[in-house]
């Protein structure tokens, strides 16, 4: 093959790959119109939030043999009955609602009551010797003890040798103070009235960093003959907003926990906050009349 041959060999070759790559070629299509700011339909929201269906009346299971008795069970639980599968996995809802509840649960531990909060109900500010929620959670002895600053602010702020003294600690549930102290203080100072007792509003004291036993150590502070502490309970799965009341006559730094009378579950799929001050209320009263709490208490009524 001469040079002339390979040459037309070539331009055949390339003629050839020039009409398959214009065959080839998709048309032009056609631009559709802009539309102006009036015609287009834009929908700004959020998705329902899947925490707020009530796993009570949720019922997932296809074609059961007995509804209305399964539906009768989960009224009386807030268990997670009746959720199905997919294979052998929960649904895709399920298991979205269970990690929803759990980052709830997170949250409340490691979030903080509102500054404004605290401002509004004018409570004394105080804090234990924990820095930070990280210390708090590993250190539960260091939540119990105050440093000679917060001491002292305790002594120069609250009304000392008080019939009724209130504390208000988040606790392991900021959610739950937030959720539930603006009804129950109330409720607790109406129930009181009814007795001739009361506690001073002006000297509520607001523990952050709060366990239960700080309690002790603000009535030796402060001389009162009962103290009653409000504080976040650990959030569970079924709610984030649950808080306890943790009552005692003249509780001291060491003592038993069976000197301590405990109402829980402070929440409004619970026992809800109003309901729950008029019972702390008369638990007072009985424990001032009987000059005891706890174990004490209960062997008296």
């Amino acid at each position: 093959m001469d040079n002339n041959e390979i040459k037309s060999l070539i331009v055949s070759i390339l003629e050839e790959m020039t009409e398959t790559k214009t065959i080839a070629e998709p048309k032009e299509q056609a631009v559709e119109p802009i539309h102006s700011k009036a015609e287009s339909q834009i929908e700004y929201g959020v998705i329902d939030d899947i925490t707020e269906v009530d796993i009570r009346k949720q019922f997932l299971i296809p074609n059961p043999v007995d509804r209305d008795g399964y539906l009768k069970m989960k009224a009386k639980t807030p268990a997670r009955l009746g959720l199905w599968r997919s294979g052998p996995r929960y649904k895709t809802q399920s298991m979205l609602r269970f990690r929803a509840d759990h980052a709830a649960a997170q949250d409340a531990v490691f979030s903080y009551v509102s500054d404004d909060l605290i401002k509004e109900m004018n409570f004394i500010e105080a804090a234990t010797k924990c820095q930070d929620k990280d210390e708090y959670v590993t250190r539960p002895d260091l939540g119990r003890q105050f440093d000679e600053e917060n001491t002292k602010k305790i002594k120069e702020n609250v009304k000392p040798n008080q019939k009724v003294q209130v504390i208000v600690g988040d606790g392991l549930s900021s959610a739950a103070i937030e959720a539930n102290i603006k009804e129950i203080l109330p409720s607790i100072k109406q129930g009181l009235k009814m007795f001739n007792l009361d506690f001073d509003s002006e000297s509520v004291v607001f523990i952050k960093h709060a366990r239960v036993p700080a309690m002790d150590k603000i009535a030796e502070l402060t001389g009162a003959e009962v103290v009653c502490y409000l504080i976040g309970e650990r959030p569970g799965l079924v709610t984030a907003e649950s808080m306890s009341a943790y009552i005692a006559y003249k509780p001291t730094v060491g003592m038993p926990e069976a000197r301590r009378t405990v109402i829980s579950n402070i929440h409004k799929g619970g026992t809800p906050a109003v309901e729950a001050g008029a019972y702390i209320a008369e638990l007072i009263h009985k424990m001032l009349e009987h000059k005891k709490s706890g174990i004490d208490l209960k062997e008296v009524e």
